[in-house]
């Protein structure tokens, strides 16, 4: 028995994750996956979209093989540097201080 192709459609709200299924047909491409998956009715999704196939930024027009799984990206909330900068603030490690001194 031939097992259906099918493709992945993933997206994580900040509330809920998804992963829908959606029937491979030749020549789809990634919007017409995000679009079969039903995901608009259930979340609102970012404009303009960002997509990606197993993280890989991709064109929404790429077209998709059997199996790909197609992420959508929703844009940061605050910049990787200041999260680490305010990190850094909170918990200060100089390089001499009494924790980190080689005992001699």
């Amino acid at each position: 028995m031939e097992k259906a192709q099918q493709v992945w459609v993933a997206f994580a709200a900040p509330e809920q994750q998804f992963l829908v299924a959606v029937p491979f047909e030749a020549g789809m491409t990634a919007l017409q996956a995000v679009e079969a998956s039903g995901l608009q009715t259930q979340v609102s999704l970012p404009e303009p979209l960002q997509l990606g196939i197993f993280g890989a930024k991709v064109e929404a027009q790429a077209i998709l093989q059997a199996g790909d799984r197609v992420e959508v990206y929703r844009p940061l909330t605050i910049n990787p540097k200041d999260i680490r900068r305010n990190r850094a603030e909170k918990n200060p490690v100089g390089r001499y201080i009494k924790s980190n001194r080689l005992k001699q």
